[in-house]
């Protein structure tokens, strides 16, 4: 069987609990790709420019960042995270259904702020939530919850697509700058559109068109709605609801048993211990476990938060300029040709990370790690070498985002098992691919604007290459944690030895004089 059945068991088990974590993940890949091919439309929705509309992006990724800070807060009980999710969903869903009737840019901001702040708590709490349940065994599924990212940031520009609108309004102004035709161009591309642009940076001659990007709104409004209801069901079978206690037995009745019965002689101090090790950043600081730790175990969070702020800081810049890089010279591809580089990303990405979910069960995390770094700096040097050829710009596409797809999910998996699920890894992790994602593309944009789209490929060759640095210090901080924990190990059974000598002569003492 290509499954080992211990996984397949482990699965059954905690079904519901997986299941409810991964339909969040697809609400959240759902939240975070429909801004880019409504974005014209809500720019005519909200009578504003395009610079003023690119703010939301940045509102909804900032609080984005936030909310994954934050968001471990709600994991110290079961209670507390499910309901956190269950709001974030409700969230969400809510989002959806009032982003047609937000006429101000500010208002619509603020909305998608307050959504930004909902899938941080979400995309905090189901990593922690499945690390807890399945520990060492965590990488497969959690290979599988980030596949759903990608699924849901493909179904929702599928949604949205028949209801754009093709010329877009007439209040677009007359900055010709590059990360203006950047904007204007990519976003409405990314990840999936179909649609042509229209390259021209003056106002449209003819009157603005009717657009019916609300009914794609409400749409996914609906879709999104059974979500908040699967995680409130869950709640009623964990008997969390007061008003609606459940006749069943609760699903983690056996594992609570079996773990009462094993850590029985461990005494209070074991379940305060593991409370503290999965919280948001801001407690793991003030952590008192923290204290006589050894300088591995903090440069592993270290070294593993800045590995993924360059990872994901890569996924969000060639996600979000690999238009740009098309339709500047010298490639110079036509604009609907080039829009689909950034469709064929996210689709390499979502077919990675499935593809990953059994390769997970077959290598170990830092086998993938190293593989899918190394194979990601050779595709953009590849990328360098070969950069007037218009077909190894779409191959190389792909196999970015197939090399790029799964670093995430295997890095928390191995980070946490270096450090035996007992530190802030998630936390940390979380937080520093979305700040790694928010910064690159700034800085990237930045340099594309001042320097030309050669830079562009420039830039995702440097920051591959520091990754991939930073990443060989990890596996040097790991040999390091690994060795103190065995000089530990060692010293506790030497000590334990003596007192048990000690304990056996007392014995032998105590029956000779007995028998005297």
């Amino acid at each position: 069987m290509f499954v080992d059945e211990r996984i397949v068991t482990l699965f059954k088990r905690n079904a519901h609990h997986t299941i409810t974590y991964w339909s969040l993940f697809f609400s959240f890949g759902l939240c975070i790709a429909f801004l880019g091919p409504t974005i014209l439309d809500l720019q005519c929705q909200t009578n504003s420019t395009l610079s003023q509309i690119t703010w939301v992006f940045f509102s909804q990724q900032f609080c984005l960042l936030i909310g994954s800070s934050v968001g471990g807060v709600f994991k110290r009980t079961l209670f507390s995270a499910l309901s956190a999710l269950f709001v974030s969903a409700t969230i969400i869903s809510v989002i959806f259904a009032i982003i047609p009737l937000c006429h101000n840019v500010l208002v619509l901001a603020i909305a998608m702020a307050v959504s930004g702040l909902a899938m941080g708590v979400i995309d905090t709490i189901a990593n922690i939530q499945l690390v807890t349940i399945y520990q060492k065994d965590s990488a497969v599924f959690l290979q599988a919850l980030h596949f759903f990212i990608g699924f849901g940031a493909l179904v929702s520009p599928l949604i949205a697509d028949p209801f754009l609108s093709e010329t877009g309004c007439g209040n677009h102004t007359g900055n010709g700058t590059e990360i203006m035709h950047h904007f204007r161009s990519m976003l409405r591309n990314s990840p999936i559109a179909e649609h042509s642009i229209n390259q021209s940076h003056l106002p449209h001659e003819g009157g603005e068109e009717d657009s019916n990007v609300h009914y794609a709104f409400w749409i996914m409004a609906l879709i999104n709605l059974p979500v908040p209801i699967a995680v409130l069901f869950l709640m009623y079978r964990e008997q969390l609801i007061p008003c609606c206690p459940s006749g069943n037995p609760r699903l983690l009745d056996k594992d609570e048993l079996a773990m009462e019965n094993q850590q029985g002689a461990e005494g209070p101090d074991t379940e305060e211990h593991g409370a503290g090790g999965h919280g948001d950043i801001f407690s793991c600081c003030q952590n008192d476990n923290l204290r006589g730790l050894p300088v591995s175990f903090f440069m592993i969070h270290i070294l593993g938060g800045m590995v993924l702020f360059m990872t994901d800081g890569i996924v969000g810049a060639y996600a979000g300029f690999v238009y740009t890089y098309g339709v500047a010279p010298p490639m110079s591809l036509p604009h609907k040709t080039a829009g689909y580089l950034a469709s064929i990303f996210w689709a390499a990405i979502t077919a990675g990370r499935l593809l990953s979910i059994p390769l997970s069960y077959r290598f170990r995390p830092v086998r993938l790690l190293m593989f899918n770094l190394a194979g990601a700096i050779v595709t953009v040097l590849m990328l360098l070498i070969f950069y007037t050829s218009s077909t190894f710009l779409f191959v190389g596409t792909c196999l970015c985002g197939l090399f790029l797809s799964s670093i995430f999910p295997c890095m928390l998996a191995y980070t946490e098992d270096i450090l035996d699920y007992q530190g802030c890894a998630t936390s940390v992790l979380v937080t520093s691919a979305g700040m790694g994602e928010m910064v690159m593309q700034v800085l990237v944009g930045s340099i594309i604007q001042t320097e030309g789209s050669y830079s562009f490929l420039l830039c995702g060759m440097i920051i591959a290459c520091i990754g991939f640095i930073l990443f060989i210090g990890l596996l040097l901080f790991d040999r390091m944690h690994r060795n103190y924990l065995t000089g530990t190990s060692k010293k506790s059974a030497m000590v334990e030895e003596p007192a048990a000598e000690q304990n056996g002569s007392t014995k032998r003492e105590q029956k000779e004089t007995e028998s005297s």
